[in-house]
């Protein structure tokens, strides 16, 4: 049997010799695999943004349920492992090893056969559905990697229930580059009769969504920030309330303090009560909230260290976001500085210029990714020094960077790492070896 090392090597290669593949050909691949888990109940989500921590808040109000669940997400940040959950724990290395034998075995006969190879992607799915199948889970929540009508999770036939977050202008080379272009992608993951949940703060998007739901037969819920209330705010927490009867005058905390979560935590409420409707759950509201405030969501406004905040916010609708939590959390006089790395294919300009007009920072630190796409640091630099008074310092490397923030920081400093999941995952993968 091949290692971990060998194993990751062979799926982070597999972008060399394939492309992604239309549905059918997902659909004859998981036939391949014998149709792991196509019976089992199934929570589909969708969106630009939040749609990872959807995934996460609905899987840990589940298991306060007593319900076993597989959880499938993307991307990862340090290690392949984390896509795959069985309830909140990654799956091991012995059954992701065991896992992915499976899989290759199939994909290598599919290539043979001349059917083609299963993308990068395609071939993570299709372990995380075995993987789900061998531990029996009852209920999957699953994420979709790009767009939904035509991502490999779209061959589930009929979920529970399906989610669609916020939407915003990412991948727009692929998805289209208006809003409602993109909600038409995102809502191919509707399918008849099953009940949506949807952000239906942008009008453009939610009415793409509603007239699909309405063609199909399917109850829309649509919820807007007036739905809730936030309570309070602090470098810890936020707290809020739902205002909707049936929540009582229960009280929601989340870990991490990100103004956007108390939407994402709403969705995932809602798409909890569709779901209880059916299925006998006995817990109440309280419950729920105990099961959501113990949910940890690596990179989402998440202390690494005493004043030190990793947020993967890469595109401009979550850097807005990210830019009030701060401008909240910011107390007077505060020091606070921004580390910032990029990704050629977003909209860096964009977002560089934002944070840096709209964050009264000490210090902004740019450098470059290790990720071939990487931004120089030294354009990025321009771009902050071209937009703010504020001194800006430019780093090599991600490494020497994230040192240099430390060695800044004061005591009762505030340090934000922002830009790139990529950069999250290096400062992890740093914590880690030191």
């Amino acid at each position: 049997m091949e290692c971990y090392q060998e194993a990751q090597k062979y799926i982070e290669d597999i972008p060399k010799f394939t492309v992604k593949h239309p549905l059918h050909h997902v659909g004859k691949f998981i036939e391949y695999l014998g149709r792991p888990c196509l019976d089992r109940k199934v929570i589909h989500v969708a969106g630009t943004n939040g749609k990872g921590s959807v995934c996460v808040y609905i899987q840990a109000i589940l298991a306060a349920e007593g319900r076993k669940t597989g959880l499938f997400t993307s991307p990862h940040l340090v290690r392949l492992n984390e896509r795959i959950r069985i309830g909140s724990e990654d799956i091991s290395d012995e059954e992701f090893l065991r896992i992915y034998a499976q899989v290759k075995a199939v994909a290598l006969q599919m290539k043979k056969e001349g059917l083609g190879h299963p993308s990068y992607f395609e071939f993570l799915f299709g372990m995380a559905m075995c993987a789900f199948a061998a531990a029996e889970v009852e209920y999957i929540i699953l994420e979709t990697g790009l767009g939904g009508r035509l991502d490999a999770t779209n061959i589930v036939p009929h979920p529970l229930v399906t989610v669609i977050t916020a939407l915003g202008y990412d991948h727009t080379d692929i998805l289209g580059d208006t809003i409602e272009a993109i909600a038409v992608e995102k809502s191919g993951i509707i399918k008849p009769g099953v009940p949506v949940v949807c952000d239906g703060n942008d009008h453009r998007a939610a009415g793409v969504i509603r007239a699909r739901a309405a063609k199909l037969g399917c109850q829309c819920r649509e919820i807007a920030k007036n739905a809730y209330e936030i309570e309070k705010i602090d470098d810890k927490y936020i707290a809020f309330s739902v205002l909707n009867a049936y929540y009582e005058d229960t009280v929601w905390t989340l870990v991490g303090g990100g103004t956007y979560q108390p939407m994402n935590a709403v969705l995932a409420l809602e798409a909890i009560r569709i779901i209880a409707d059916g299925e006998r759950f006995e817990r109440s509201p309280v419950d729920w909230a105990e099961a959501l405030s113990k949910v940890h969501w690596p990179g989402r406004m998440e202390e690494v260290l005493p004043g030190v905040i990793l947020d993967g916010a890469h595109n401009m609708e979550a850097i807005r976001e990210v830019t009030d939590t701060i401008a909240e959390r910011l107390t007077g006089g505060q020091q606070c500085i921004i580390l910032y790395a990029a990704v050629a294919d977003k909209k860096y300009q964009e977002a560089a210029s934002y944070l840096a007009e709209h964050i009264d920072a000490d210090l902004f630190i740019t450098t470059t990714l290790e990720d071939q796409r990487g931004v120089s640091k030294e354009t990025l630099g321009g771009i902050f020094k071209s937009r703010t008074s504020s001194r800006v310092a430019v780093k090599d490397n991600v490494k020497e960077a994230f040192r240099y923030a430390l060695e800044q920081k004061e005591p009762g400093g505030m340090v934000y790492c922002l830009g790139s999941l990529y950069l999250i995952g290096e400062i992890k993968q740093l914590l880690k070896e030191e």
